[in-house]
């Protein structure tokens, strides 16, 4: 057992929407029986990618006593599309650009390379 950051889910918020799962890479979180769960503690990388994208905030990332962070599993992980998941200024998808996670307006959002930099400068 290590002390690390892993994401920690509130099911009595959780409504099961599933944004939080494609954004995690790792594989570390699925949808059961209609809620968010971490499936592995050893897929959860810690990052947070996940978190913001909850419009519940029913995801924290804490320190915890868990195992070690598997990256060698997590990369055997299948990777995970999500088609909703698209740039909300230019509207393409991961097939196209790469996105990025921010929060904008009090919002979280995608936002894609070729547009963040209009959201800089203006």
């Amino acid at each position: 057992m290590v002390k690390r950051t892993i994401v920690k889910i509130d099911e009595e918020k959780c409504t099961g929407c599933g944004k939080c799962v494609a954004p995690c890479a790792e594989g570390a979180i699925e949808i059961i029986d209609g809620k968010a769960k971490v499936v592995s503690e050893e897929l959860c990388d810690g990052m947070g990618y996940c978190i913001g994208l909850c419009p519940e905030g029913a995801l924290t990332v804490e320190e915890q006593d868990t195992v070690e962070f598997d990256e060698k599993k997590a990369e055997d992980q299948p990777g995970r599309t999500d088609i909703s998941i698209r740039c909300f200024k230019c509207n393409k998808g991961e097939d196209e650009v790469y996105l990025l996670p921010l929060r904008h307006k009090m919002k979280s959002e995608w936002v894609c390379t070729q547009c963040l930099p209009m959201l800089i400068h203006g």
